[in-house]
């Protein structure tokens, strides 16, 4: 097979022309923190980001189409399998747009300063990892590589694409949020804050895209028994961090990234393993499941006891395409 062209190395993905309107996208085990790469690689987080990515895709596809094309089969090179997507090309929105639901990190941070998240003002006395009375529309910008992001309030965000379109991608956000949320609860998890990323596709609608709801681009807590005040132990990326800012790792906030040690990389291994295994119901040792699992709706995957319809397994125009929500179509 003729090797693919490279569009792009990110900190943690690679990009592949497929033609003139689509992309390969491909997780790599590399793992960053604070804009910046570890030289150690986190076993098996490739095809865990895929693996969910490509639950939560089928997932919600009612609430808004996606960029997924296929996810096994003849369309993704065996080379990659289990950890590429073939995905359409979109011109892609320079915002990233982040729902809230638990006040922490960088929101809980902005929140003591200010009293406020991207100008959102909150009841004061609020304390570190409280639930909010209502999850909040949060964007950031998309800092070029080694820069961190800025939070920017919603006036902000209109003023880059139109009012119209942050609107709809605000309304979007927060539903995807909701289900994600639901979903979780349903299996032991909070989820505390995640980011999404849309694109405009062929058609000039609005299209999600990037990675949906991972350990590396969600927050998972483990539910119950945790007052609020204080960090909550978390089953997502959050591990590598705390080691890193911690005094075990020697780091001085500007040098290169030191190496993960052994019992840091296994402990975020099962982290996102175990986030895998707790939302999907699966177990990561069979994916990529038989293509023909494909067609089933992803909140029936843990329930087939066949192998479904194998008509057309490789592509979904029905499952990844559907009619947007009324709420949804743009104003």
């Amino acid at each position: 097979m003729t090797p693919l062209p490279t569009l792009a190395t990110g900190k943690v993905r690679d990009l592949y022309a497929v033609g003139d309107d689509h992309l390969l996208v491909v997780a790599s085990d590399r793992i960053s923190a604070f804009e910046r790469v570890f030289p150690t690689p986190v076993p098996d987080k490739g095809r865990v980001l895929t693996a969910m990515s490509a639950f939560w895709f089928r997932e919600l596809a009612d609430v808004l189409p996606n960029h997924l094309v296929a996810s096994d089969g003849p369309l993704v090179p065996a080379a990659f399998r289990g950890r590429g997507l073939l995905v359409e090309r979109l011109d892609m929105l320079p915002v990233e747009a982040v729902v809230r639901g638990y006040l922490t990190g960088r929101g809980y941070a902005d929140y003591r300063r200010s009293g406020a998240v991207c100008g959102l003002g909150l009841p004061a006395g609020l304390p570190e990892s409280a639930r909010l009375p209502e999850p909040i529309f949060t964007p950031s910008t998309k800092a070029r590589p080694g820069e961190p992001d800025e939070n920017i309030d919603f006036d902000t965000f209109a003023a880059v694409r139109g009012r119209a379109l942050a609107e709809e991608v605000r309304e979007a956000s927060l539903e995807l949020y909701r289900r994600g949320a639901a979903r979780a609860e349903e299996q032991g998890l909070l989820l505390a804050d995640t980011k999404f990323e849309f694109g405009i596709g062929a058609t000039g609608g609005l299209v999600l895209a990037d990675e949906l709801l991972t350990p590396d681009s969600a927050r998972y807590w483990l539910d119950g028994g945790h007052p609020p005040g204080r960090p909550r132990r978390s089953i997502d990326k959050q591990h590598v961090r705390d080691w890193l800012v911690g005094p075990s790792s020697g780091w001085d906030c500007v040098s290169a990234l030191p190496p993960l040690p052994p019992a840091v990389v296994t402990a975020t291994r099962d982290r996102y393993i175990e986030a895998y295994h707790r939302i999907t119901g699966l177990s990561l040792a069979d994916w990529p499941r038989d293509p023909a699992d494909l067609r089933q709706p992803a909140s029936r995957l843990g329930q087939c006891g066949g192998a479904g319809d194998r008509r057309d397994a490789h592509r979904e125009p029905d499952v990844h395409r559907p009619r947007r929500p009324a709420a949804l179509q743009p104003r």
